[in-house]
């Protein structure tokens, strides 16, 4: 029999074939990082196979680790050890359980070392490792510590705007105070500094890409769309769902009460995803940021920092994951503001959006991972794939014609059009650059969009003299034609 039915269903646990003694760092570096996670379990008197082979003296090892442990750990962390018997043969089990006062440091020869689990090992916490440890110690958030800037010196115009807005209130200057957002000397804290119109705190920052294709280097050009965003959490969340707006689109079909909907992506699932990569992320973690990548099937959101207590999300039922806050003063400032929910509900209601839809299967459930330092949470293209109904045929219609629907492909790379002008525009004796920018305008206005001179240089990025010239090179490839009765100067992308 093997220690299974010991541990039940543990998953932090390392085996010990015997007690060492004069090498007790070899055992303490895992019951430091047990009692700074989630807590864990350490096995004397078993093999690396899982076979117990008992102690010799299971009494006496027992005595010497809680010595050990007096002596080498600071604090010492809460334990519990039993002695257990199989078949003959002694061994202990020696249960840390997560602690409270992190970081829980071992300490011998002339070192002294918080330790944390990565994997199955147990490794020396490094700097921003140890600032969360710190934290969790002293029962701080790193949102709710004062800053070194000024309330002063900063504007609060989007805050004020929107909180008005979702809450019919206005946010008064004392509110700044009882909501954590000052401390008494006038400092802003950590979450107002993130709340301010120009936020100074420099990982406060959005990256979005939209992909060319399913993965991040295919097709002609490796994106169609990029953005970077930074500034108050209300600004990155607003731009970054307006950024998956843009990139993605809506279909439609009727019914017989009217029509209903299938947009690429559940409006409110984008929103609870990103709501909670801004708010639950690390912001110890300096130099990093919160990711959005859409691919042609799905939509990726990355944000620093794993699960809080250090579980593993895709372990965990997520319709019944507890809510715990990495940074509750933004939390709280974004429920009153109706952003998210007080009851930590993200997950179900994400899932909810989904299961709604009129296109979804389970192939398309929304998938949340996470490890120690990152988590990542995919949403999929609801429409990727999908049949496209005869637009003649009863309750079937999408709102395209035949054509239209052919243009919708296009842009997000789904049918042989896309590939025709993909292949044409290769074959273009231009630079890549030019080459990328023609891409770009296709993939905003496709064949029916009409566009000006001002639309190029909205989208490209081109100044006036360049962006005539774009114009000059697409008439010459026959790219586009002139449209009229919209005005003078406007044109949009052959079909033929």
């Amino acid at each position: 029999m093997g220690i299974e039915k010991y541990i039940g269903e543990a998953t932090e646990y390392d085996k010990k074939l015997k007690l060492e003694i004069r090498k007790p760092k070899s055992w303490l570096k895992s019951v430091s990082a047990f009692a700074n996670g989630i807590g864990g379990t350490l096995i004397f008197g078993v093999a690396d196979d899982g076979t117990i082979v008992g102690l010799s003296n299971a009494q006496k090892d027992s005595e010497k680790i809680s010595e050990i442990l007096k002596a080498r750990m600071d604090p010492i962390p809460n334990i519990v050890m039993e002695i257990l018997s199989e078949n003959g043969k002694e061994f202990i089990l020696l249960k840390i359980l997560p602690g409270q006062e992190t970081p829980y440091y071992y300490f011998g020869e002339g070192s002294r070392i918080a330790y944390v689990r990565v994997g199955n090992e147990s490794v020396p916490a490094d700097a921003t490792a140890l600032k969360r440890l710190v934290l969790k110690g002293t029962n701080l958030s790193y949102d709710s510590m004062s800053s070194v800037y000024k309330f002063e010196d900063y504007a609060f115009t989007k805050l004020r705007t929107v909180y008005r807005k979702q809450t019919g209130s206005e946010f008064e200057e004392n509110d700044f105070i009882s909501f954590e957002l000052v401390d008494k000397e006038g400092s802003l804290t950590n979450a107002g500094a993130l709340l301010a119109d120009e936020s100074p705190i420099r990982q406060s920052r959005l990256f979005c890409t939209r992909w060319n294709g399913l993965d991040k280097a295919s097709g002609v050009m490796e994106a169609w769309d990029d953005k970077e965003y930074e500034g108050s959490l209300i600004s990155l969340l607003q731009n970054g769902t307006e950024f998956v707006k843009n990139n993605s689109k809506k279909r439609w079909k009727k019914t017989g009460s009217g029509r209903v909907e299938m947009p690429d992506y559940p409006e409110q699932a984008v929103h609870e995803a990103l709501v909670n990569a801004l708010i639950h992320r690390d912001y110890t973690e300096i130099g990093s940021e919160v990711h959005i990548d859409m691919f042609d099937d799905r939509l990726e959101i990355y944000s620093p920092g794993g699960m809080l207590d250090g579980t593993l999300v895709q372990q965990l039922d997520t319709d019944r994951v507890a809510s715990k806050r990495r940074n509750p003063v933004i939390a709280d400032v974004f429920s009153r503001m109706h952003f998210m929910d007080r009851r930590g509900s993200g997950f179900r209601k994400i899932k909810a959006d989904y299961r709604n839809a009129v296109n979804f299967n389970e192939k398309l459930e929304p998938v949340f991972e996470s490890n120690p330092n990152a988590f990542y949470v995919t949403l999929y293209n609801l429409n990727y794939g999908a049949e496209i109904k005869n637009p003649d045929s009863d309750n079937q219609k999408t709102g395209h014609s035949g054509q239209k629907q052919d243009i919708e492909q296009t842009k997000t790379g789904h049918s042989g059009q896309k590939q025709d002008i993909e292949a044409k525009i290769l074959q273009l004796e231009i630079n890549k650059p030019t080459k990328d920018n023609i891409m770009l305008l296709f993939s905003a206005f496709g064949f029916d969009g009409v566009f000006s001179r001002a639309d190029i240089i909205q989208h490209t990025g081109l100044t006036p003299s360049p962006a005539s010239t774009l114009i000059n090179k697409l008439k010459s490839f026959n790219l586009i034609e002139e449209v009229t009765g919209q005005g003078k100067g406007k044109y949009k992308f052959k079909k033929k």
